[in-house]
Parts: structure tokens; sequence; C-alpha cells
């Protein structure tokens, strides 16, 4: 069948999900790492960064024992400044590599490219029915064995890490504090370096999962193909009268659907929405929005229909900015929107009982 996405995506395809920014990342190869990042820092600075702060904590007892190392609010002020840079100077080494190795991983896998529309607020990741297809469908059950796979592999390091040396640990108890200290924290830095190594390996089997899934659902039909190509042929006036028409059709669909509606919210001129409530789905859906012209032939249309018409811009101006059409209204606007077909179903009533 034509409509079957067999056909590998093309170059244009590619490139405008990517303006979306729907491209293969993994998070996963990510977060593994800057986990091996950190550890490596830590596990290099860890004894500069331990002196460091002992000589801080020591400084600070010090100044405690001193009844006159505050007389003054300066001194406070003084003694704060002197936390924070110790801080600082602690922690700036460690914060610094995380954060550049976050940027080189992902500039890695995607590279540089700035997506202002995968910035906006898109209410279809909203949809009750989608989320459910991404709670229970196979992507859900992937991420659910890798989860398994990545607690397994941590819970395995562990094990073969302390299990041949439980009869070593037993005796700990009773070395000197700082023998132990220091033995607890090599054995800890040795487990988690090995964790992180493995959950790197993770990560980029992950890569090449999420590559092959993107490349999936980037997938397009013949049909699709072929009218991309057509439409790479048209010239450019061609092309442009196309898309008005298509607009054209858009917003007549939209004004044929204005007398389904239960009610039109408008703006009063520039915006208009129009909402239909099912008691069988959770909320109201958007069923025509329109502004300018579009408006105000939406609202001709509802008053040729009988369709009650009222004005409330901040809500109009919600709606229309918020929600596409076809999708249910967001939580927030529950309580606005319920007002307004409450007064709606009061004034049928009064028509029919005039009636």
């Amino acid at each position: 069948m034509s409509d079957d996405k067999t056909e590998e995506a093309t170059p244009k395809r590619l490139a405008e999900a990517r303006d979306k920014g729907q491209v293969a990342r993994s998070t996963d190869l990510n977060g593994a790492v800057v986990l091996l990042v950190g550890l490596s820092v830590l596990a290099l600075m860890g004894p500069r960064m331990a002196e460091d702060l002992r000589a801080m904590m020591v400084d600070g007892f010090a100044l405690a024992g001193d009844p006159g190392a505050m007389d003054s609010q300066e001194d406070a002020v003084a003694l704060g400044g002197e936390l924070l840079g110790w801080f600082g100077k602690l922690l700036a080494p460690l914060a610094f590599a995380i954060a550049v190795a976050a940027v080189v991983v992902n500039l890695g896998q995607v590279g540089v490219k700035l997506t202002p529309k995968a910035l906006k607020p898109d209410l279809k990741r909203l949809d009750p029915i989608s989320g459910a297809k991404n709670v229970f469908g196979p992507n859900a059950l992937v991420e659910g064995v890798k989860s398994l796979a990545k607690l397994s592999v941590v819970a395995g390091v562990v094990a073969v890490a302390v299990l041949p040396r439980i009869d070593e640990i037993a005796v700990t108890t009773g070395m000197d504090p700082q023998v132990l200290l220091a033995t607890m924290g090599s054995d800890a830095k040795g487990i988690a370096l090995r964790a992180a190594a493995v959950y790197l390996v993770i990560g980029a089997l992950d890569v090449f999962w999420q590559r092959h899934r993107h490349a999936k659902q980037m997938r397009m039909s013949l049909q699709d193909v072929r009218m991309e190509h057509k439409q790479e042929e048209l010239p450019p006036e061609v092309r442009a009268q196309m898309r008005r028409r298509q607009q054209e059709a858009s917003r007549g669909r939209m004004i044929a659907a204005v007398p389904t509606a239960d009610v039109v919210i408008m703006n009063p001129t520039h915006f208009a929405v129009a909402l239909k409530y099912d008691p069988q789905n959770v909320a109201p859906t958007v069923v025509a929005k329109g502004q300018d012209l579009v408006a105000l032939k939406m609202r001709e249309v509802a008053r040729e229909h009988g369709v009650h018409v009222t004005e409330n811009p901040p809500l109009a101006r919600a709606l229309h900015r918020q929600v596409d059409v076809g999708h249910a209204i967001p939580e927030e606007l529950f309580q606005a929107v319920a007002e307004v077909l409450a007064h709606v179903y009061r004034q049928n009533r009064r028509r029919l009982v005039g009636a």
C-alpha cells in the first residue's frame, strides 16, 4: 500500500524534523559520560579536595571557638565570603569538567543547531492517548528493559567487587578510623568507576538503538516521497500558491466545524475559539480557531446556527495560543472554560423553557 511507511526519510524530511528538535540522542550516553568524567575528576583531585576541606573545617572550628572572631556584621560578612570562596575552590573544577563533558557529548551526538521550534510549548505532548501509547508501547518496553539492565549491571559490579572480599570487610571494624576511611574510599572509587564504565558501554549501545528508532520514526510512504519530489520540481510561485490553497482549505474546514461547537469564545474581534464538550471525554475540545477575518467569519457562522458566542479576551487569547485544533484544553484552563460552558447551558435551558 502507498500509505505504508517503507521508504527511508529524505534529507528534507530529516532537516524539518531536526528543526523541531527531533533527533537521535541517547540520554544514557550523556549520563554515562558525565558520570565517568565526574568520578575521574574526583579520583584525580580527591586527595587535594579532601585536604582543602579538612583545612576549611579546622579554620571553621577555630573561628567558632574564638569569641572575638565575629564582633561585627562586617566580620560575619567577611567570613561568609571566605566560606563561599572555599566551596567555589572545591567544586569549581568538578562543575567545570561536568559542564564541558555534557556539552561535548551532546555536540558529538547532534552537532550545533538552534531549534527554536523545539522550545515552543506543544500540548500534543499532553494528549492522554499519546501518553498511553508512550507508557504501554514498545518504546516503553525497551526503556524498561534498559533500566533493569542498568540496575542489574550496577548490582553485579558491586557484587563482584564486594563478595570476594567479604571476609576482609568483616574485620575492618577494628581498624584505625583514618585507615578505615581510606580503605572504604578506595573501594568505593573502584566500584563507582567500574559501574560508570559499564554504564558507558550501555550508553554506546543505546546510541545505535536511538538511531535505529529515529530512522524508523522518520520513514515515509511512497506517496509522501513522490509528493515531495513533485513539489521540489515545481516553481516557487506554484509552491506558494499550493500552500495558500492548503491554508484556505484548512480555514474552510474550521469554519465548517463551528456549527458543531457548544460555544465560540472571542477577543472580541482578533481571536475566536470554538469549543465542544463531549461527556465521554475528560475535557472540552477545540474544534476551530482563527483570528481577524477568520474570527469574524466564525462569529457570523456561529450566530447563523444558534451557537452561543461569548466575549472573554484573556481566555480567548490563552486558548488560541495554547491549544491546537482537535486537542483538549489544558488543565489550567478547566475552571475558566467550565464557567463559560455552565453559563451557556443555563442560557440554553432558559431558551427551551421559554419556548
